[in-house]
């Protein structure tokens, strides 16, 4: 009897070709301080995930970023509060010249460019990776550093906006590594009732608690041999992670209402839209168990960061969602469309293509320019305060019901502390008491949504 077996061709590589670049602050008494970038892409901001980690409050905690593509070294905002500066003109998206100043808030940069200092930097040639799609230089690094951690066997966390693929990332590469055979069990943290969670992840007894009326296995049982996906890792209550940390050391887990721990053999990848950093710094994430499951991190970008990528995306979805019916987009839809937002990433815009296909059915080839773009873009601005707000304009019927709910919490959040701090002049604990929270979680609130107490006196 013959045996069949699955044989991956190995993904194509090219190398993209750069030089070392460096950056000095321009600060009086702090002159001279230089950092010196030896990576495809430099974050710069104040969290502690940025590599360049610059403390002024004016600094959002993303606030800037550097990508080397073919053309050079890529400058773009990534939505920072106080905006960005090139050469005294504010940009959103710049190529860089030696010797331009960056200013950031109130610090200001100079970018220097070592050309007597090679770099080189591998991208895949394919613009696919599994189900993600993208040909840019920024997707093709990440597949190339996809299917270099694919080849592995260790604990993977991968970190992006909602929308941006993380699931999809995450079976790609279990169907590039040696467990590709193996089962690819997906297990959604926020899906899962916290009193459910301890028997959905290790599995339960018969009898072990009310309604358990017989032997179940958990999701680290069904993945035997293959690839347990975590996705909203961040949700997992903090009294459970010791048992997750434990398993992923021991590589065994024991059932809830059992006597004794089962070795199990899976490799686990986690997602989480999350800082899960700045959470273990406020207490909301064990940091043990942080650094358990980030043995690698990769960060998948937001599609706004790649937007050259969505006439590709486009014509992928117009494939997949109307095979037998050919269509198009005109350029200027197309150019409109990589101008705006998506806020939810490439699952906002496969919502909204297949909602254009389903509205311009009177047209035979081509889609309808109007049918293509957000509601939101054709209303007016977004309003600075609550006055004159409706619920009703911030509910985005074209998200999933998940997406869009945090989407409106955290609008609402917004509007809420920043009304009440204005009106405590920017006290935190007169803030945090009217709120009736402690003024530990209100910080947390405050750095989750980019707020500073200095801009609301």
């Amino acid at each position: 009897m013959s045996v069949t077996q699955t044989q991956l061709v190995p993904l194509a590589l090219r190398t993209l070709k750069s030089s070392v670049f460096e950056l000095t602050l321009l600060e009086e008494g702090r002159e001279g301080q230089t950092w010196r970038c030896l990576e495809r892409e430099l974050l710069i901001g104040s969290s502690a995930e940025a590599r360049l980690q610059l403390s002024d409050p004016s600094v959002s905690r993303q606030h800037a970023s550097i990508q080397t593509d073919e053309l050079g070294h890529r400058l773009t905002d990534l939505e920072s509060k106080n905006g960005l500066w090139l050469n005294g003109v504010r940009v959103r998206d710049a190529y860089l010249s030696d010797g331009a100043t960056i200013q950031l808030g109130r610090v200001t940069l100079r970018y220097r460019l070592c050309a007597d200092q090679p770099l080189e930097h591998e991208l895949a040639v394919s613009a696919h990776f599994g189900q993600l799609v993208g040909e840019s230089a920024k997707m093709r690094a990440l597949f190339a550093q996809l299917n270099r951690v694919a080849q592995g066997d260790v604990t993977l966390l991968l970190e992006g906006e909602s929308g941006t693929g993380k699931e999809l990332a995450a079976e790609a590469i279990h169907q590039r590594s040696g467990r590709a055979e193996g089962p690819f069990v997906v297990f959604d943290c926020s899906a899962v009732s916290a009193s459910l969670i301890e028997s959905e992840l290790f599995g339960h007894t018969q009898g072990a608690f009310t309604g358990a009326v017989g032997d179940r296995e958990g999701a680290f049982r069904r993945a035997e041999g293959g690839t347990l996906f975590l996705d909203e890792i961040g949700e997992l209550p903090l009294e459970l992670q010791p048992r997750l940390l434990r398993a992923l050391e021991r590589r065994e887990v024991k059932a809830v209402g059992g006597d004794a721990y089962v070795p199990v053999s899976v490799r686990v990848v986690a997602a989480t839209n999350r800082d899960l950093l700045a959470e273990v710094e406020q207490g909301g994430f064990r940091a043990d168990l942080y650094y358990r499951l980030a043995v690698i991190k990769i960060t998948l970008p937001p599609l706004r960061s790649h937007a050259e990528d969505i006439p590709l995306l486009v014509s992928s979805f117009l494939r997949e969602l109307s095979p037998d019916r050919p269509r198009e987009v005109s350029y200027e839809a197309m150019l409109q469309m990589q101008r705006l937002p998506w806020q939810g990433n490439v699952r906002e815009l496969k919502n909204f293509v297949a909602r254009a296909l389903t509205l311009s059915a009177s047209s035979p080839t081509q889609l309808e320019t109007r049918f293509l773009l957000p509601e939101s873009i054709s209303g007016p601005a977004e309003p600075t305060s609550a006055e004159g707000d409706s619920l009703e304009r911030w509910v985005n019927s074209g998200l999933p019901f998940k997406d869009a709910k945090a989407r409106l919490v955290e609008r609402f959040e917004r509007l809420y502390w920043e009304a009440l701090l204005m009106r405590h002049s920017g006290n935190l604990s007169a803030a945090s008491r009217e709120a009736g929270i402690h003024r530990k979680s209100a910080e947390y609130l405050l750095k989750k949504l980019d707020l500073k107490r200095e801009d609301t006196r």
